[in-house]
């Protein structure tokens, strides 16, 4: 998981700093330093100055820095975190920031969020081209859906068929989950339940109730799937109890099995208990005895009776793929904003920082889901840097646009100012994700319990 985060911001931040470093050369202007991670305490330059590795080619420094949360380039003549109005003292000189035309300084610090956006689609087509897109088709979904209790909560059971989502048919079951659904208005599913169909409405505050889930691997329906064993772990209790690959769970505890939720119902309520199965081998059935643990496991790998596609694209198909999918994200991002802005999501609970970061990469390390994610945030990195705040990439951006439409730049007092200001946002912001947000989670806070579920709304069924 560490290794996964470190690899991902090495390069997100490297490729964004890279792009400020590019223009900077293009248009000569000088680069005193180019850090992955700071080489100070942010954002106090002259605190905790040392690097891991550095070396000096030519009039450019280049290092890793010990701080791992960001990186810079050290750009002659320009305010920044490492440099004030007080350095920048005489006239501009022709290698400086400051000594070149509002057009270039605009495009050098649009630099790094030009790369990130390059970066996110190239990882997504690449990703598209090598593994393709796979899907379980929503028909394969024909025994319904497991609902956990957020899902339960709205207004699903377990047993529901989503039969139409926002009141249209859908072919992929992801599609049950994607943001213009779990964040739109008015957004509902049509699930069919003992032959009635019925609406569920999609509350306004769902997304963030969705984030705070406990268990993070859940989401609030999942397809429910007949099973077999597909493999079983050495000296696991199924091991012992003489599971077999290929075995079929037809009962457990005396009662019937035929869906994997059912399964792990009965072992739940049986944890440090001796359990009876009886398994379907090779269309035999046969008896077992089995010791389930204390966190209700017995040690097979699952594996599911249900079929799912992929969708292959060629070269060049998968180039407006990811296109598509990169601008996607900032999309959704822009969306997730606009609800903070009206109060319909939670702001501090929509926030998160390296540890959720991290928890999203997972303990396993998977190619396909790395580079997913690290293109996913390369788009988030270059949306957040393109936001009008002081200190940030769109903060300069903002000013200089001020400066082409007004023929006049703001004085060095005035951006110094203006970069502590941004900076104080920033530390507060990295305050909160970094240590408070930490701490609260060790004080969960108690949701009200509800005696049952709000009823799904009925609907009457199409006329053939």
């Amino acid at each position: 998981m560490i290794g996964q985060l470190v690899l991902a911001l090495s390069i997100l931040v490297g490729l964004h700093e890279f792009g400020h470093f590019a223009f900077a050369k293009l248009f000569k202007i000088r680069v005193d330093k180019f850090y992955i991670f700071f080489d100070f305490l942010f954002p106090m330059p002259n605190v905790a100055n040392f690097a891991l590795v550095k070396k000096k080619i030519g009039e450019t420094e280049y290092g890793i820095g010990w701080f791992p949360l960001g990186g810079y380039v050290q750009i002659h003549g320009m305010i920044d975190e490492t440099q004030d109005a007080s350095a920048l003292a005489g006239e501009p000189q022709p290698d400086e920031f400051r000594g070149k035309p509002a057009w270039q300084r605009l495009l050098v610090m649009l630099g790094g969020i030009i790369m990130n956006v390059i970066l996110g689609i190239v990882i997504f087509a690449a990703v598209s081209y090598k593994w393709g897109d796979t899907y379980l088709p929503a028909s394969e979904a024909r025994y319904g859906v497991v609902a956990n209790g957020l899902g339960r909560s709205i207004g699903f059971r377990t047993g529901d068929k989503i039969v139409k989502i926002n009141g249209r048919p859908f072919t992929e079951f992801d599609d049950v989950y994607k943001p213009d659904v779990l964040m739109g208005d008015n957004a509902y599913y049509t699930v069919e339940r003992d032959g009635q169909l019925a609406d569920i409405k999609v509350p306004q505050d769902f997304l963030t109730k969705f984030s705070k889930q406990a268990d993070q691997d859940s989401f609030f329906v999942s397809p429910r799937i007949t099973f077999s064993v597909k493999a079983v772990q050495p000296g696991s209790a199924a091991d012992k109890a003489g599971l077999l690959a290929g075995d079929k769970i037809v009962k457990a505890g005396g009662q019937p099995v035929q869906y994997y939720d059912e399964l792990k119902a009965v072992l739940k309520a049986h944890k440090n208990q001796r359990v009876a199965l009886e398994v379907d081998r090779q269309g035999q059935l046969l008896p077992l005895s089995v010791v389930v643990g204390k966190t209700g496991l017995l040690g097979f790998e699952m594996k599911s009776t249900m079929k799912t596609s992929t969708r292959y694209y060629g070269l060049g198909e998968s180039v407006p793929v990811g296109v598509k999918k990169a601008f996607g994200v900032i999309g959704l991002q822009a969306r997730a904003f606009a609800k903070i802005g009206r109060g319909e999501l939670s702001a501090s609970e929509s926030i998160g920082g390296p540890v959720e970061i991290a928890q999203q990469f997972g303990g396993v390390w998977d190619w396909q889901h790395f580079w997913g994610l690290a293109g996913g945030l390369s788009m988030v990195l270059a949306f957040m840097n393109l936001l009008p705040i002081p200190a940030l990439d769109g903060g300069h951006v903002v000013f200089l646009l001020y400066e082409m439409i007004m023929r006049r730049k703001p004085s060095d007092a005035f951006m110094e100012g203006a970069q502590r200001v941004g900076t104080v946002l920033i530390l507060g912001l990295m305050a909160y994700v970094l240590v408070f947000k930490q701490v609260m989670k060790l004080f969960p806070k108690e949701e009200p319990k509800t005696e049952q579920a709000p009823p799904a709304k009925p609907v009457t069924p199409p006329q053939p």
